[in-house]
């Protein structure tokens, strides 16, 4: 039986790595009513690949990338004991690919990643109505710590 794989991803996988970020635009588009229609990127994948304060992961199953996510460390809140965490984003598994473990995968390897970086944290941002990404993360040992709220002033 197939192991899926988790490694450091390359500067060459970026075309299918933008792939997973616009599916990932397109999922998270009906959360956010105020975001552009034309398109855009959330990351610079090619920048996050080459720095040393971040880590960006693919998931290989039989040679094709299924899945990924990013590590970045990031200053804290001044008022905060730690200084710095690790950040992740970019959580993404093709849809094939769903329920099998593999976000949990790329995720432990990102926190062993953060670890070897000094960090005592990892946080990352979901949408409120993103329940099952929220599910999701709590099952591996994330909780609830800020609730970001907004209104509109039109």
């Amino acid at each position: 039986m197939k192991q899926t794989i988790i490694r450091k991803a390359e500067l060459n996988e970026l075309p299918k790595l933008l792939e997973f970020e616009q599916a990932i635009i397109e999922y998270e588009r009906p959360f956010e009513e105020k975001m552009i229609t034309e398109k855009f990127n959330y990351y610079d994948l090619a920048e996050l690949i080459k720095r040393d304060d971040a880590e960006v992961l693919v998931a290989v199953f039989n040679d094709q990338i299924i899945g990924a996510g990013y590590a970045k460390i990031k200053q804290s809140l001044h008022f905060l004991e730690d200084k710095q965490h690790a950040f992740l984003g970019f959580m993404y598994v093709s849809p094939e690919h769903r329920g099998k473990g593999v976000n949990r995968l790329v995720i432990d390897e990102l926190i062993v990643w953060s670890k070897n970086k000094g960090m005592r944290e990892v946080c990352l941002t979901v949408y409120a109505e993103n329940t099952s990404a929220i599910r999701a993360y709590e099952k591996i040992g994330f909780s609830k710590n800020i609730i970001e709220m907004r209104m509109g002033l039109d």
